[in-house]
């Protein structure tokens, strides 16, 4: 049997990159791999062994790429990571966003591309990914989809001999994650390319992919083909739970239920000559859940810049928010204390490598970091909602080493640490294995009975909307 990658009883020398028991992996010449598994379990250490960021102690790592020049991995090996989206050298826009003003030195989605963009491949690849017409646009204007696209585009124009990409299909409306599963189908079945992906759900497993690896705790288990593969069914109820749990919290109603929380009037947005949302209308009164949908570039991300005060261009727009026009002297922080907020853009700006227990705290502040010190009390209170979150003994590890889903549950959970009035999800469960997106929602519906709660939830979907929904606004692209 002729091997691409192939590992035998392997320790690595860092202990954090330590499996229970000595690595054996192997990928076979040709064929496609998924390496499935929960939270936590290993997936991206495993990643992280195969490319040699984590050198072996004891054991055995090969690689063969033929028929390529190098059997390298810097050369052959591709991977995009769960939040590594604009890349190093394009960090920190997280604000420049929605500042029109703040946009110089902003490359264009042409400019990263380079070159390659204007070969023959590169060409098939933006057209694949309907990104051709957006070649012009600044990075930091695109949707979270958007992005997820633009970033598989750059990977796949570098015609790497491996393509490992964590969780393709989040952020991708159904339209788009059908397109992007036939579009991976097509690029494998030449053989030039193999592909190697990590999924938290194995619904997302594509047919192009030929064995299943699963891991499980700091186990890698042997592969199986696909057709055998069954994924494991989480069998708690986190409903009761829940329930027992929030029923603990103080009652308060700020906003008495049905005053209207959000108005928006007409509001239009532009950039440059790309109008993302065309005189919308909106009402969110309290006590009420809202389902957000739409598809990539529909304007959900610019409606929630708007409502959390992060978007210049609500100054020009008629938009109250919990009572006050905005522009009428209120500050950020009087709008922001009374929001719980989690969404991809601050999954990936969220880059602090503090303990955990911090970031939720972080949250009583609406700061991105923690810059004051919390009171014992406010510590028990974030301890609290780890504990909800099933990551309690998370909470003095580093954010930056915790799994992609472990750090979405940390984020939640420094959403919901204030008792928010008003909750905004985007996308909350992505990442999420499905035994947490179980107890993610379970929490989003008991949260939301509450007297005064009102909560606006994004997703692609449709079975992650809470039961609880009590109106729907879906948005249509331009």
């Amino acid at each position: 049997m002729e091997y691409t990658i192939f590992i035998k009883g392997g320790i690595p020398r860092h202990e954090v990159a330590r499996f229970v028991e000595p690595v054996s992996f192997e990928m076979r010449k040709g064929e496609n791999l998924a390496i499935v598994g929960p939270n936590g379990a290993g997936k991206s250490i495993l990643v992280d062994v195969i490319m040699g960021r984590y050198p072996l102690r004891e054991g055995e790592l090969r690689y063969d790429f033929s028929p390529s020049e190098s059997n390298a991995v810097y050369k052959n090996v591709r991977y995009i990571a769960f939040r590594d989206v604009y890349g190093a050298t394009e960090g920190g826009y997280y604000q420049q966003r929605w500042n029109s003003h703040d946009q110089d030195g902003i490359p264009t989605l042409r400019h990263l591309f380079g070159d390659n963009c204007s070969t023959e491949w590169g060409a098939q690849v933006l057209d694949m990914l309907g990104l051709t017409s957006l070649l012009d646009s600044l990075i930091i204007m695109l949707s979270s989809g958007e992005l997820r696209k633009f970033q598989v585009a750059r990977m796949l124009m570098e015609a790497p001999r491996l393509l490992i990409i964590d969780n393709p299909f989040i952020g991708l409306d159904s339209a788009m994650r059908l397109f992007l599963a036939e579009m991976l189908e097509k690029i494998t079945s030449n053989g030039n390319v193999q592909l190697m992906l990590l999924l938290t759900d194995a619904d997302d497993i594509p047919s192009c992919i030929d064995r299943v690896v699963r891991v499980d705790g700091m186990r890698v288990l042997p592969a199986v083909e696909r057709s055998e593969y069954s994924p494991l069914s989480p069998d708690a109820d986190y409903s009761a739970e829940a329930c027992q749990v929030l029923a603990q919290l103080p009652l308060e109603e700020p906003f008495p239920s049905g005053s209207e929380m959000v108005q928006l009037n007409a509001v239009t947005i532009k950039y440059g000559s790309r109008t993302i949302l065309n005189n919308l209308d909106w009402r969110v009164c309290s006590g009420q859940v809202w389902a957000l949908s739409g598809e990539n570039g529909s304007g959900k991300s610019t409606i929630l810049s708007l409502l959390c005060a992060d978007n210049l261009q609500s100054y020009a727009c008629d938009i109250k928010l919990f009572g006050r026009r905005r522009g009428s002297g209120e500050s950020i922080w009087e709008i922001k204390k009374h929001i719980g907020y989690v969404s991809p853009e601050m999954h990936r700006s969220y880059l602090k490598n503090i303990p955990t227990i911090d970031i939720v705290a972080s949250g009583l502040h609406d700061s991105i970091g923690l810059y004051v010190k919390s009171t014992p009390q406010q510590l028990r209170s974030c301890e609290w909602w780890l504990s909800l979150f099933g990551i309690s003994h998370l909470k003095e590890r580093s954010f930056m080493q915790l799994s992609g889903g472990e750090q979405r549950l940390a984020l939640l959970a420094r959403a919901f640490v204030k008792d928010p009035s008003l909750l905004i999800l985007d996308e909350p469960l992505h990442g999420l294995d499905a035994e947490n997106k179980q107890r993610v929602k379970a929490i989003v519906e008991e949260f939301s009975k509450r007297k005064g709660k009102s909560v606006i939830y994004v997703s692609h979907y449709e079975n992650e909307f809470p039961a609880t929904v009590t109106h729907r606004l879906h948005l249509v692209r331009n």
